[in-house]
């Protein structure tokens, strides 16, 4: 006999898999500064001077294009292979909870915050009074790291943790995580721009301690993009993250405080801590019945309260039960009436536990079986013995005595 085989999928198969698992932006982004940077790489273009964040050139010139061009174009392989993988964790969970039109406006307000504080600490230092440095004016920075360093900071906020781990060395305080990467970075990379590292994580400790609220807008505002005609084709891929259902006041929570600790770029209790936010689906409540156990289980030794919800549901039951057995002890039932008689009293105590079961919440639970109850069963066919037994397993209720009786019955 040949023996099973298991084959695993194939690289191309799981590849396809991991790519159809990135939401539709974050991919997009992934996309669009891949596909620039091989068509500069195959035309030779590499006049990066011309579109790089340059502070000079935007002051003097205006050309303020360059905040947004420059966060699509890298310098090297490396340089946009590194961006891309770390933006895909990053993106596609912020993605997820924030939906793919929200994260767009917050990245091209990112990438503008990123540029003001840019602007502002270039100036600072050209023209401060005791040393003055036209170094950061002229300094060419390119790349998407700058958001990807805000994106860090906003993750790493929203997840509440309180130390997180530096590529699995060491841990460090989660408020000076984005910091110890910006040394960390600076020490083994050359040509990486401090400067612009450094405002990434300004403008996402601004977001989070909630600076840019006001320039948030509310979920209607993404909801009349979705619902343009221009979006329709997007909005329609599978991988596109709608906005609606999201926190209604237009903007994420931006701090939390659980005392919790992760140990990697990305906190699996993210999730947890976040479903509220998350853009979903409307749901219904679910059932957290077994399936294997069918049916409502009721553990024997209960208080009237547990019985009460059980009495009716278990009522019909309990009579074709007793019907059944009426047939094969009719001589018995002779003494004490006819059978329509014994179903009237059945009926009746059925009725009576309803009404008294308010009345024995109060009661001990251990409660003795009375003779009239084993009276009752007794007349009915089973045996004293099993009487007894069953109705001190049952704490006095005729119910369930029953039920265990019968039970004995059918595994006899």
């Amino acid at each position: 006999m040949r023996p099973n085989i298991v084959a695993e999928a194939g690289l191309p198969t799981r590849v396809g898999q991991w790519w159809e698992s990135i939401p539709f932006l974050t991919s997009a982004v992934v996309i669009v500064c891949g596909t620039i940077y091989l068509v500069c790489l195959f035309i030779g273009y590499d006049s990066f001077y011309e579109i790089c964040f340059l502070p000079s050139a935007v002051i003097s010139r205006f050309q303020v294009y360059r905040i947004y061009t420059s966060i699509i174009f890298h310098g090297s392989l490396l340089h946009v292979l590194f961006n891309m993988l770390a933006l895909v964790p990053l993106g596609s969970e912020l993605e997820r909870i924030m939906g793919s039109i929200r994260l767009l406006y917050l990245t091209i307000l990112l990438a503008t915050s990123n540029a003001i504080f840019h602007l502002l600490i270039a100036l600072l230092v050209a023209h401060n009074p005791f040393r003055p440095n036209q170094y950061l004016m002229d300094e060419c920075a390119i790349g998407f790291s700058g958001i990807l360093f805000s994106m860090i900071v906003i993750e790493t906020s929203l997840s509440g943790v309180q130390s997180r781990s530096v590529f699995g060395l060491f841990n460090v305080p989660a408020k000076w995580y984005a910091f110890i990467l910006l040394i960390v970075f600076q020490l083994l990379m050359t040509n990486v721009s401090l400067l612009g590292h450094l405002c990434g994580i300004l403008s996402g400790f601004a977001y989070t301690y909630g600076l840019f609220n006001v320039l948030m807008p509310g979920t209607t505002f993404y909801s009349a993009i979705e619902a343009s005609s221009l979006l329709s084709s997007c909005v329609r891929r599978p991988k596109f993250i709608m906005c609606t259902g999201g926190n209604p006041t237009g903007y994420i929570p931006t701090y939390s405080s659980q005392n919790t600790t992760s140990s990697g770029l990305l906190s699996g209790n993210i999730w947890r801590n976040l479903s509220s936010w998350m853009p979903q689906r409307e749901t219904f409540a679910q059932s957290t019945q077994d399936s294997r156990f069918p049916g409502r289980g009721r553990t024997l030794g209960s208080t009237g309260s547990q019985v009460i919800p059980a009495v009716n549901s278990d009522s019909n039951l309990q009579a074709r039960l007793l019907d059944n057995n009426n047939s094969d002890h009719s001589s018995n039932l002779a003494a004490t009436g006819t059978v329509e008689r014994l179903s009237d009293g059945r009926r009746s105590a059925v009725d009576n536990t309803v009404a008294a079961a308010p009345e024995g919440l109060t009661r001990h639970q251990d409660s003795v079986a009375s003779d009239e109850q084993i009276q009752k069963l007794v007349s009915m066919g089973f045996e004293k013995t099993q009487v007894e037994v069953a109705l001190a397993a049952a704490d006095g209720d005729l119910n369930v005595a029953v039920e265990i009786l019968m039970s004995q019955q059918v595994c006899i």
